[in-house]
Protein backbone atom coordinates (compact mmCIF):
# COMPACT_ATOMS: atom_id res chain seq x y z
CA UNK A 1 0.00 0.00 0.00
CA UNK A 2 1.02 3.24 -0.85
CA UNK A 3 1.34 6.38 2.20
CA UNK A 4 0.56 8.88 -0.59
CA UNK A 5 -3.20 9.96 -1.24
CA UNK A 6 -4.91 8.44 -4.62
CA UNK A 7 -5.23 11.99 -6.15
CA UNK A 8 -1.48 12.73 -5.76
CA UNK A 9 -0.20 15.04 -8.26
CA UNK A 10 3.15 13.72 -9.61
CA UNK A 11 4.87 15.41 -12.63
CA UNK A 12 8.07 18.15 -13.06
CA UNK A 13 8.67 21.66 -13.38
CA UNK A 14 10.28 23.96 -15.56
CA UNK A 15 9.79 27.87 -16.43
CA UNK A 16 10.03 29.67 -19.70
CA UNK A 17 12.61 31.32 -20.13
CA UNK A 18 15.48 28.00 -18.91
CA UNK A 19 13.82 25.88 -21.77
CA UNK A 20 11.38 27.67 -24.33
CA UNK A 21 14.52 29.53 -25.90
CA UNK A 22 13.20 31.62 -29.25
CA UNK A 23 13.50 34.63 -27.28
CA UNK A 24 12.29 37.43 -29.79
CA UNK A 25 9.89 34.64 -31.91
CA UNK A 26 6.35 35.79 -32.51
CA UNK A 27 6.53 38.89 -31.21
CA UNK A 28 8.14 38.55 -27.64
CA UNK A 29 9.54 41.45 -26.17
CA UNK A 30 12.80 41.10 -24.18
CA UNK A 31 12.85 39.89 -20.29
CA UNK A 32 14.97 40.65 -17.83
CA UNK A 33 16.37 37.43 -18.54
CA UNK A 34 17.57 38.14 -21.54
CA UNK A 35 20.64 40.21 -20.41
CA UNK A 36 21.54 38.00 -17.63
CA UNK A 37 24.37 35.56 -19.47
CA UNK A 38 25.73 34.70 -16.60
CA UNK A 39 22.50 33.78 -14.10
CA UNK A 40 21.53 35.42 -10.57
CA UNK A 41 25.42 36.95 -9.40
CA UNK A 42 26.31 37.71 -12.95
CA UNK A 43 26.55 41.55 -14.47
CA UNK A 44 23.53 42.54 -16.46
CA UNK A 45 24.47 42.82 -20.39
CA UNK A 46 23.15 46.47 -22.30
CA UNK A 47 21.94 44.02 -24.78
CA UNK A 48 21.38 39.78 -25.70
CA UNK A 49 24.19 38.39 -25.79
CA UNK A 50 25.73 35.16 -27.92
CA UNK A 51 27.52 33.82 -24.45
CA UNK A 52 23.32 33.64 -22.72
CA UNK A 53 22.26 30.32 -23.02
CA UNK A 54 18.63 31.23 -22.41
CA UNK A 55 18.25 32.71 -25.83
CA UNK A 56 17.70 29.34 -26.84
CA UNK A 57 17.06 27.63 -24.04
CA UNK A 58 16.76 23.09 -24.97
CA UNK A 59 14.22 24.72 -28.29
CA UNK A 60 11.43 23.79 -25.67
CA UNK A 61 9.07 26.49 -27.61
CA UNK A 62 9.28 24.33 -31.16
CA UNK A 63 10.12 20.63 -29.38
CA UNK A 64 7.42 20.85 -27.06
CA UNK A 65 5.14 17.86 -28.19
CA UNK A 66 8.22 15.57 -28.11
CA UNK A 67 8.99 16.38 -24.54
CA UNK A 68 5.35 16.51 -23.26
CA UNK A 69 4.98 13.05 -24.92
CA UNK A 70 8.12 12.10 -22.49
CA UNK A 71 6.47 13.22 -19.81
CA UNK A 72 3.23 11.35 -20.15
CA UNK A 73 5.39 8.45 -20.96
CA UNK A 74 6.49 8.79 -17.26
CA UNK A 75 3.22 9.30 -15.92
CA UNK A 76 3.03 12.81 -15.60
CA UNK A 77 -0.05 13.47 -13.52
CA UNK A 78 1.16 17.51 -13.77
CA UNK A 79 3.68 19.72 -15.94
CA UNK A 80 4.44 22.87 -13.80
CA UNK A 81 6.18 25.79 -16.79
CA UNK A 82 5.67 29.17 -16.58
CA UNK A 83 4.40 32.04 -18.80
CA UNK A 84 6.33 34.16 -20.18
CA UNK A 85 4.82 37.84 -19.55
CA UNK A 86 6.66 39.44 -22.62
CA UNK A 87 5.27 36.73 -24.61
CA UNK A 88 1.80 38.12 -23.94
CA UNK A 89 2.94 42.05 -23.03
CA UNK A 90 5.97 42.36 -25.20
CA UNK A 91 6.90 45.90 -23.19
CA UNK A 92 4.73 45.11 -20.33
CA UNK A 93 2.29 48.08 -20.53
CA UNK A 94 0.63 47.67 -23.32
CA UNK A 95 -2.83 47.95 -23.77
CA UNK A 96 -3.96 44.55 -25.89
CA UNK A 97 -2.00 41.52 -25.38
CA UNK A 98 0.09 40.00 -28.13
CA UNK A 99 -1.84 36.71 -29.75
CA UNK A 100 0.46 34.89 -31.07
CA UNK A 101 2.34 34.31 -27.66
CA UNK A 102 -1.11 33.82 -26.37
CA UNK A 103 -1.73 31.12 -29.18
CA UNK A 104 1.60 29.58 -28.44
CA UNK A 105 0.17 28.74 -24.73
CA UNK A 106 -2.74 27.48 -25.93
CA UNK A 107 -1.15 24.93 -28.18
CA UNK A 108 1.50 23.60 -24.93
CA UNK A 109 -1.81 23.18 -22.86
CA UNK A 110 -3.65 21.49 -25.36
CA UNK A 111 -1.01 19.00 -25.46
CA UNK A 112 -0.70 18.46 -21.98
CA UNK A 113 -4.65 17.98 -21.69
CA UNK A 114 -4.11 15.26 -24.62
CA UNK A 115 -2.64 13.28 -22.20
CA UNK A 116 -4.49 13.92 -18.99
CA UNK A 117 -1.63 16.02 -17.49
CA UNK A 118 -2.62 19.24 -15.74
CA UNK A 119 -0.71 22.26 -16.31
CA UNK A 120 0.35 24.23 -13.11
CA UNK A 121 0.76 27.83 -14.27
CA UNK A 122 3.21 30.26 -12.65
CA UNK A 123 2.11 33.37 -14.01
CA UNK A 124 5.30 35.67 -13.00
CA UNK A 125 8.48 33.12 -12.82
CA UNK A 126 11.63 35.66 -12.94
CA UNK A 127 10.60 36.81 -16.29
CA UNK A 128 9.95 40.42 -15.62
CA UNK A 129 9.46 42.28 -19.27
CA UNK A 130 12.76 44.06 -19.40
CA UNK A 131 11.31 46.84 -20.44
CA UNK A 132 9.17 47.56 -16.98
CA UNK A 133 12.60 47.24 -15.34
CA UNK A 134 14.32 49.84 -17.44
CA UNK A 135 11.46 52.35 -17.51
CA UNK A 136 9.68 51.52 -14.37
CA UNK A 137 12.57 50.26 -11.86
CA UNK A 138 10.31 47.42 -11.70
CA UNK A 139 8.29 46.43 -8.57
CA UNK A 140 9.43 49.76 -6.84
CA UNK A 141 6.81 50.87 -9.03
CA UNK A 142 3.20 50.95 -7.94
CA UNK A 143 2.11 51.03 -11.76
CA UNK A 144 3.38 47.21 -11.73
CA UNK A 145 0.28 46.13 -9.84
CA UNK A 146 -2.06 47.21 -12.65
CA UNK A 147 0.31 46.36 -15.57
CA UNK A 148 0.36 42.61 -13.79
CA UNK A 149 -3.42 42.73 -12.81
CA UNK A 150 -4.33 43.65 -17.26
CA UNK A 151 -2.18 40.49 -17.58
CA UNK A 152 -3.90 38.32 -15.24
CA UNK A 153 -6.93 39.15 -16.78
CA UNK A 154 -5.75 38.37 -20.14
CA UNK A 155 -4.63 34.71 -18.99
CA UNK A 156 -7.51 33.86 -16.33
CA UNK A 157 -9.77 34.49 -19.72
CA UNK A 158 -8.12 32.95 -22.47
CA UNK A 159 -7.23 29.63 -20.11
CA UNK A 160 -10.04 29.02 -17.68
CA UNK A 161 -11.00 26.27 -19.26
CA UNK A 162 -7.72 24.73 -19.96
CA UNK A 163 -5.27 25.51 -16.27
CA UNK A 164 -6.75 24.89 -12.93
CA UNK A 165 -3.66 25.43 -10.70
CA UNK A 166 -1.76 28.74 -10.72
CA UNK A 167 0.88 30.51 -8.97
CA UNK A 168 1.11 34.12 -8.36
CA UNK A 169 5.12 34.79 -7.96
CA UNK A 170 8.19 32.33 -8.19
CA UNK A 171 9.89 32.22 -5.15
CA UNK A 172 8.22 35.81 -4.22
CA UNK A 173 10.62 35.83 -1.65
CA UNK A 174 13.94 35.66 -3.86
CA UNK A 175 13.33 39.53 -4.19
CA UNK A 176 15.09 40.14 -1.03
CA UNK A 177 18.28 38.80 -2.16
CA UNK A 178 17.97 38.81 -5.94
CA UNK A 179 15.94 42.19 -6.81
CA UNK A 180 16.49 42.69 -10.69
CA UNK A 181 16.08 38.52 -11.42
CA UNK A 182 13.11 38.55 -8.98
CA UNK A 183 11.38 42.00 -9.92
CA UNK A 184 13.24 43.89 -11.97
CA UNK A 185 14.45 46.13 -9.89
CA UNK A 186 17.92 48.07 -11.84
CA UNK A 187 20.13 48.89 -8.85
CA UNK A 188 22.11 46.21 -7.03
CA UNK A 189 21.51 44.76 -3.89
CA UNK A 190 24.37 46.41 -2.55
CA UNK A 191 23.00 49.88 -3.46
CA UNK A 192 19.32 49.33 -2.80
CA UNK A 193 17.37 50.56 0.38
CA UNK A 194 15.80 48.42 2.26
CA UNK A 195 12.72 50.84 2.39
CA UNK A 196 12.97 50.90 -1.42
CA UNK A 197 13.01 46.86 -1.65
CA UNK A 198 10.35 46.05 0.96
CA UNK A 199 8.26 48.57 -0.85
CA UNK A 200 8.51 46.61 -4.12
CA UNK A 201 7.22 43.31 -2.16
CA UNK A 202 4.48 45.24 -0.63
CA UNK A 203 3.60 46.17 -4.31
CA UNK A 204 4.15 42.20 -5.19
CA UNK A 205 2.13 41.15 -2.50
CA UNK A 206 -0.59 43.10 -3.43
CA UNK A 207 -0.37 42.22 -6.70
CA UNK A 208 -0.53 38.46 -5.59
CA UNK A 209 -3.43 38.74 -3.47
CA UNK A 210 -4.96 40.78 -6.25
CA UNK A 211 -4.42 38.07 -8.80
CA UNK A 212 -6.28 35.52 -5.78
CA UNK A 213 -9.33 37.58 -5.86
CA UNK A 214 -9.49 37.86 -9.46
CA UNK A 215 -8.73 34.09 -10.15
CA UNK A 216 -11.64 33.40 -7.47
CA UNK A 217 -14.03 35.34 -9.64
CA UNK A 218 -13.17 34.95 -12.93
CA UNK A 219 -12.41 31.01 -12.42
CA UNK A 220 -14.38 29.34 -9.13
CA UNK A 221 -12.92 26.10 -9.69
CA UNK A 222 -9.09 26.90 -9.65
CA UNK A 223 -6.81 26.87 -7.02
CA UNK A 224 -4.49 29.84 -7.00
CA UNK A 225 -1.48 29.58 -4.89
CA UNK A 226 1.70 31.61 -3.86
CA UNK A 227 5.03 29.91 -4.38
CA UNK A 228 7.92 30.58 -1.97
CA UNK A 229 11.69 29.34 -1.74
CA UNK A 230 12.44 27.28 1.15
CA UNK A 231 15.30 26.82 3.14
CA UNK A 232 14.92 25.75 7.03
CA UNK A 233 17.99 27.40 9.05
CA UNK A 234 19.30 25.69 11.89
CA UNK A 235 21.02 27.25 15.05
CA UNK A 236 25.01 26.32 14.80
CA UNK A 237 25.12 25.66 18.25
CA UNK A 238 22.88 25.27 21.22
CA UNK A 239 23.00 28.52 22.28
CA UNK A 240 19.90 30.71 22.79
CA UNK A 241 21.55 33.44 20.68
CA UNK A 242 21.76 30.99 18.03
CA UNK A 243 18.28 30.00 18.25
CA UNK A 244 16.98 33.65 18.12
CA UNK A 245 19.26 34.45 15.06
CA UNK A 246 17.60 31.49 13.28
CA UNK A 247 14.12 32.81 14.48
CA UNK A 248 15.11 36.19 12.61
CA UNK A 249 16.50 34.58 9.51
CA UNK A 250 13.51 32.78 9.55
CA UNK A 251 11.02 35.51 9.75
CA UNK A 252 12.24 37.18 6.45
CA UNK A 253 10.74 33.93 4.83
CA UNK A 254 7.88 33.38 6.82
CA UNK A 255 7.06 37.66 6.24
CA UNK A 256 5.80 35.85 2.95
CA UNK A 257 3.79 33.08 3.73
CA UNK A 258 1.73 34.43 7.04
CA UNK A 259 0.82 37.80 4.36
CA UNK A 260 -0.25 35.34 1.49
CA UNK A 261 -2.28 32.93 3.79
CA UNK A 262 -3.34 34.92 6.60
CA UNK A 263 -4.35 38.27 4.63
CA UNK A 264 -1.94 40.54 6.78
CA UNK A 265 1.41 41.81 7.92
CA UNK A 266 2.79 40.43 10.98
CA UNK A 267 3.59 41.96 14.08
CA UNK A 268 7.15 40.52 13.79
CA UNK A 269 7.75 42.47 10.42
CA UNK A 270 5.94 46.05 12.09
CA UNK A 271 8.90 45.96 14.58
CA UNK A 272 11.27 45.32 11.78
CA UNK A 273 10.05 48.29 10.05
CA UNK A 274 9.32 50.42 13.08
CA UNK A 275 13.05 49.62 14.22
CA UNK A 276 15.04 50.13 10.76
CA UNK A 277 12.94 53.10 9.42
CA UNK A 278 10.86 51.77 7.21
CA UNK A 279 7.70 52.93 6.04
CA UNK A 280 5.75 51.44 3.25
CA UNK A 281 3.36 53.43 1.39
CA UNK A 282 -0.30 51.52 1.32
CA UNK A 283 -3.16 52.38 -0.65
CA UNK A 284 -6.25 52.61 0.75
CA UNK A 285 -7.36 49.05 -0.55
CA UNK A 286 -4.32 47.39 0.09
CA UNK A 287 -5.30 45.95 3.47
CA UNK A 288 -8.80 44.77 2.38
CA UNK A 289 -6.64 43.47 -0.86
CA UNK A 290 -4.30 41.51 0.92
CA UNK A 291 -7.37 39.50 3.29
CA UNK A 292 -7.36 37.29 -0.47
CA UNK A 293 -5.58 34.82 0.61
CA UNK A 294 -4.18 32.14 -1.04
CA UNK A 295 -6.11 28.95 -1.92
CA UNK A 296 -2.50 26.60 -1.28
CA UNK A 297 1.22 27.57 -0.23
CA UNK A 298 3.93 25.97 -2.90
CA UNK A 299 7.46 25.67 -2.27
CA UNK A 300 11.06 25.21 -3.76
CA UNK A 301 13.59 22.75 -1.31
CA UNK A 302 16.57 22.30 -1.97
CA UNK A 303 18.76 22.48 1.29
CA UNK A 304 19.26 23.81 4.50
CA UNK A 305 21.59 26.07 6.34
CA UNK A 306 22.64 27.52 9.57
CA UNK A 307 22.75 30.51 11.40
CA UNK A 308 24.85 31.78 14.23
CA UNK A 309 24.53 35.06 16.39
CA UNK A 310 28.57 35.11 15.99
CA UNK A 311 29.59 37.12 12.94
CA UNK A 312 33.03 35.28 12.96
CA UNK A 313 31.50 31.67 13.22
CA UNK A 314 31.24 30.31 9.81
CA UNK A 315 31.82 31.67 6.29
CA UNK A 316 28.78 32.22 4.45
CA UNK A 317 28.10 29.41 1.74
CA UNK A 318 28.04 30.55 -1.72
CA UNK A 319 26.14 27.98 -3.56
CA UNK A 320 22.87 28.99 -2.96
CA UNK A 321 20.75 32.61 -3.11
CA UNK A 322 20.10 32.62 0.10
CA UNK A 323 23.35 32.01 1.62
CA UNK A 324 23.69 31.10 4.83
CA UNK A 325 26.59 28.93 7.25
CA UNK A 326 26.90 25.22 5.87
CA UNK A 327 25.98 22.69 8.34
CA UNK A 328 29.49 20.85 9.32
CA UNK A 329 27.13 17.11 9.24
CA UNK A 330 25.68 17.37 5.79
CA UNK A 331 27.42 16.54 2.47
CA UNK A 332 27.25 19.15 0.01
CA UNK A 333 26.14 18.23 -4.12
CA UNK A 334 29.22 19.62 -7.15
CA UNK A 335 27.88 22.88 -6.95
CA UNK A 336 27.80 23.70 -2.87
CA UNK A 337 24.74 23.34 -1.79
CA UNK A 338 23.82 21.00 1.08
CA UNK A 339 21.98 17.78 1.02
CA UNK A 340 19.42 17.57 3.91
CA UNK A 341 15.98 15.55 2.58
CA UNK A 342 14.86 15.26 6.78
CA UNK A 343 14.28 19.12 5.82
CA UNK A 344 11.84 18.41 3.51
CA UNK A 345 10.10 16.91 6.32
CA UNK A 346 10.06 19.71 8.40
CA UNK A 347 9.71 22.13 6.26
CA UNK A 348 6.32 20.82 5.49
CA UNK A 349 5.15 19.96 9.27
CA UNK A 350 6.50 23.68 10.05
CA UNK A 351 4.20 24.88 6.95
CA UNK A 352 1.88 23.26 7.95
CA UNK A 353 1.17 23.92 11.56
CA UNK A 354 1.86 27.60 10.77
CA UNK A 355 -0.64 28.08 8.10
CA UNK A 356 -2.90 25.01 8.06
CA UNK A 357 -3.07 25.28 4.04
CA UNK A 358 -2.58 22.59 1.34
CA UNK A 359 1.22 22.28 0.54
CA UNK A 360 2.62 21.17 -3.05
CA UNK A 361 6.21 20.63 -3.57
CA UNK A 362 7.32 22.27 -6.85
CA UNK A 363 10.51 22.43 -7.19
CA UNK A 364 13.33 19.87 -5.35
CA UNK A 365 16.24 17.85 -7.75
CA UNK A 366 19.96 17.63 -7.74
CA UNK A 367 21.97 19.64 -10.48
CA UNK A 368 24.66 17.09 -11.63
CA UNK A 369 27.15 16.67 -14.35
CA UNK A 370 25.97 13.92 -16.10
CA UNK A 371 27.44 12.19 -18.23
CA UNK A 372 26.47 11.02 -21.72
CA UNK A 373 27.32 7.20 -21.97
CA UNK A 374 25.91 4.15 -24.33
CA UNK A 375 24.46 1.24 -23.05
CA UNK A 376 24.60 -2.37 -24.16
CA UNK A 377 21.94 -1.87 -26.49
CA UNK A 378 23.86 1.31 -27.82
CA UNK A 379 21.01 3.40 -26.53
CA UNK A 380 22.61 6.22 -24.75
CA UNK A 381 21.74 7.37 -21.21
CA UNK A 382 22.71 8.44 -17.81
CA UNK A 383 23.78 6.53 -14.91
CA UNK A 384 22.26 8.70 -12.73
CA UNK A 385 21.89 6.81 -9.57
CA UNK A 386 22.89 9.80 -7.46
CA UNK A 387 20.35 11.43 -8.53
CA UNK A 388 17.99 8.82 -7.27
CA UNK A 389 18.95 8.05 -4.25
CA UNK A 390 18.82 11.72 -3.69
CA UNK A 391 14.89 12.03 -5.16
CA UNK A 392 14.44 8.46 -3.19
CA UNK A 393 15.45 9.62 0.34
CA UNK A 394 13.73 13.67 -0.37
CA UNK A 395 10.36 11.36 -1.20
CA UNK A 396 10.80 9.30 1.37
CA UNK A 397 10.85 12.29 3.91
CA UNK A 398 7.80 13.59 1.90
CA UNK A 399 6.15 10.47 3.13
CA UNK A 400 6.64 10.84 7.02
CA UNK A 401 5.58 14.16 6.71
CA UNK A 402 2.06 12.58 4.98
CA UNK A 403 2.13 10.17 8.33
CA UNK A 404 2.82 13.29 10.15
CA UNK A 405 -0.75 14.50 8.86
CA UNK A 406 0.47 17.07 6.86
CA UNK A 407 -1.52 17.58 3.57
CA UNK A 408 0.48 17.61 0.59
CA UNK A 409 -0.69 18.10 -3.26
CA UNK A 410 1.60 17.01 -5.37
CA UNK A 411 5.53 16.99 -6.05
CA UNK A 412 6.93 18.73 -9.40
CA UNK A 413 10.87 17.94 -9.14
CA UNK A 414 12.60 20.31 -11.09
CA UNK A 415 14.40 20.72 -14.58
CA UNK A 416 12.54 17.64 -15.21
CA UNK A 417 14.24 17.47 -18.54
CA UNK A 418 17.58 19.39 -18.35
CA UNK A 419 16.73 23.15 -18.41
CA UNK A 420 19.82 26.08 -18.46
CA UNK A 421 20.07 26.68 -14.69
CA UNK A 422 19.04 29.75 -13.21
CA UNK A 423 21.46 30.49 -10.29
CA UNK A 424 24.64 30.14 -13.30
CA UNK A 425 22.99 30.54 -16.38
CA UNK A 426 24.78 26.67 -17.24
CA UNK A 427 23.36 24.24 -19.05
CA UNK A 428 26.10 21.44 -17.61
CA UNK A 429 24.41 21.51 -14.12
CA UNK A 430 21.76 19.23 -14.69
CA UNK A 431 18.93 18.16 -12.89
CA UNK A 432 16.50 16.64 -15.47
CA UNK A 433 14.86 12.90 -16.33
CA UNK A 434 15.74 13.25 -19.75
CA UNK A 435 18.83 14.63 -20.90
CA UNK A 436 19.18 17.31 -23.48
CA UNK A 437 22.32 17.40 -25.98
CA UNK A 438 23.66 20.60 -25.88
CA UNK A 439 26.52 22.24 -24.28
CA UNK A 440 27.66 25.44 -22.43
CA UNK A 441 29.56 26.76 -25.74
CA UNK A 442 26.54 26.44 -27.39
CA UNK A 443 26.84 23.30 -29.76
CA UNK A 444 24.64 19.70 -29.50
CA UNK A 445 22.24 18.86 -31.31
CA UNK A 446 19.24 19.01 -28.74
CA UNK A 447 18.57 15.65 -29.28
CA UNK A 448 16.36 13.91 -26.15
CA UNK A 449 17.77 11.00 -24.24
CA UNK A 450 16.24 9.04 -21.38
CA UNK A 451 18.40 9.29 -18.25
CA UNK A 452 18.29 5.79 -15.88
CA UNK A 453 15.91 8.38 -13.53
CA UNK A 454 13.48 8.66 -15.99
CA UNK A 455 12.29 4.43 -15.57
CA UNK A 456 12.36 5.25 -11.85
CA UNK A 457 10.59 7.90 -11.57
CA UNK A 458 8.17 5.91 -14.42
CA UNK A 459 7.83 3.21 -11.44
CA UNK A 460 7.26 5.80 -8.97
CA UNK A 461 4.80 7.35 -10.39
CA UNK A 462 3.08 4.60 -11.48
CA UNK A 463 2.95 2.48 -7.76
CA UNK A 464 1.83 5.98 -6.58
CA UNK A 465 5.50 6.35 -4.47
CA UNK A 466 4.47 2.34 -2.77
CA UNK A 467 8.12 1.42 -4.87
CA UNK A 468 9.66 4.03 -2.14
CA UNK A 469 9.80 1.72 0.88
Amino acid sequence: MSIFPENFLWGGAVAANQCEGAYLEDGKGLSVQDVLPQGIRGERTKEPTEDNMKLVGIDFYHRYEEDIRLFAEMGFKVFRTSIAWSRIFPKGDEEEPNELGLAFYDRLFDECRKYGIEPLVTISHYETPLYLAEHYNGWTNRKLIGFYERYVRVLFERYKGKVKYWLTFNEINSLLHAPFMSGGIGASREKLTEQALYQAAHHELVASALAVKIGHEMIPEAKIGCMILSMPTYPLSPSPDDVIRVMEEEHKNYFFGDVHARGQYPGYMKRYFREHGIEIAMAPEDEEILKHTVDFVSFSYYMSCCASADAGAAEKGNGNLLGGIPNPTLKASDWGWQIDPKGLRYVLNMFWDRWQKPLFIVENGLGADDKLVQDSNGNFTVDDDYRIQYLHDHLVQVGEALQDGVEVMGYTSWGCIDVVSASTAELKKRYGYIYVDRYDNGTGTLNRYKKKSFYWYKDVIASNGACLH
